[in-house]
């Protein structure tokens, strides 16, 4: 009887060593970008060119408006340019495409990636151009989103994430994606500014000089998880990246409970596969390098979900009361779940918080519960793109 309580004591408090951890990482980002401003660069005369890429995979109606309207951002046409690559598009879309100012590259893959569209762009680009923005298929940027980021490479970035903001909140699950997007702009992009850390890479609406552009997708050739793991050779090269919370990019949020079950699970696959692949490295780079971006940025790989400590946590509290004297007091575990919630809160855009919102707050237990049997069903999903299919819907 002993021993099983030295077991479950040593399980508890390695527990409350990754999630305490993880708690006090949310509070204090999350405090700190409340408390203190990220400098915005001046508005610069001088503009760069920009080659702006749109990752098309079917959904033919979607690439089509998306297109429309990435042609009309508020910048001198000249300076702007704008390649859509047509990767499994119906031949009707392909001519309507070609009817308007951008360039149209079809492209067929075996096993279509994001990074393999990308490589074939690269390929397939004019010389010329001072930086490259990538957009998803359903992406659609604000007038003046160009401006913004042009002003930070005018300032000298060359990496810059542009803040992705919910197109639609039309069911509970599109308001929860739409709330998760929120609090990561928060906590992992412009917090992390506060410290001088780089911003996280989401993957769409971000902007990096060409040839850095180039250089790191030659070495990137990921199934998922092709941002993430762009954010990490960035970092190890000790190549920060910016946050412009002023280039607002809309982006459709997952209204579709089962789509969002795929595309968490492909995820959190693409997640853990990057953090097998370059995790020993990180205290390396701290210690031969004084790389401690590098290290936050695995650690962030390290992470569990944020729904998961929302449930986790207090089902942690809940065990430290009825287990007494079996590792940590239910005192810490008290202080470290509230410091979870209050960072999670805090983070969490005033507008948010109305009548759908206490509506979408019901779907939490069933989405933790879902994430929860996730983490047991990775395997293989990192093995095969993962379309995540969009429902054009917009408010």
């Amino acid at each position: 009887m002993e021993i099983i309580k030295i077991i479950a004591s040593i399980i508890t408090s390695v527990l409350f060593i990754y999630l305490g951890f993880y708690s006090l990482y949310l509070f204090v980002f999350s405090v700190a970008g409340k408390l203190f401003p990220v400098k915005v660069p001046a508005q610069s005369s001088t503009l760069a060119k920009f080659v702006i890429y749109i990752c098309s995979y079917k959904e033919d109606d979607i690439i089509l408006n998306s297109a429309a309207s990435a042609i009309t951002i508020d910048y001198p046409r000249d300076l702007f340019h704008i390649c859509v690559i047509a990767d499994s598009l119906k031949p009707e879309t392909i001519v309507k495409l070609k009817q308007m100012p951008i360039q149209v590259l079809e492209v067929v893959f075996e096993s279509s990636t994001k990074s393999k569209a990308l490589h074939k762009a690269i390929e397939n680009t004019a010389e010329g151009f001072d930086a490259a923005i990538v957009f998803d298929i359903d992406n659609v940027a604000a007038p003046d989103f160009l401006y913004h980021i042009n002003n930070y490479l005018q300032a000298g970035e060359k990496v810059i994430q542009g803040h992705r903001v919910a197109k639609n909140t039309n069911t509970s699950v599109a308001i929860l994606d739409a709330i998760s997007e929120e609090v990561n702009n928060h906590i992992f992009r412009k917090s992390q500014r506060v410290f001088n850390l780089s911003a996280a890479i989401i993957g769409s609406g971000m902007a990096l000089e060409y040839r850095l552009f180039t250089d790191v997708m030659s070495k990137i050739d990921a199934v998922g998880g092709f941002d993430k793991e762009m954010g990490l050779l960035l970092t190890r090269s000790k190549i920060g990246v910016a946050y412009a919370e002023n280039a607002l990019i809309y982006d459709e949020k997952v209204s579709n409970p089962e789509v969002f079950k795929k595309q968490r699970r492909r995820w959190l696959s693409a997640q853990f596969n990057l953090l097998k692949n370059y995790g020993a490295s990180g205290f390396t780079a701290l210690f031969k390098e004084g790389n401690f971006d590098y290290l936050n940025e695995i650690y962030q790989l390290s992470i569990l979900p944020r729904i998961l400590m929302l449930g986790l946590m207090p089902c942690m509290l809940l065990v430290a009361l009825v287990t007494p004297g079996i590792g940590p007091d239910w005192h810490l575990w008290l202080a470290a779940t509230a410091g979870c919630y209050i960072g999670i809160i805090i983070a969490i855009p005033a507008s948010f918080y109305n009548k759908d919102f206490l509506g979408a707050l019901v779907r939490i237990p069933m989405i933790f519960f879902t994430m929860l049997l996730l983490l047991f069903k990775l395997k293989g999903a990192n093995k095969k793109f993962i379309h995540t299919p969009h429902t054009h819907s917009a408010e």
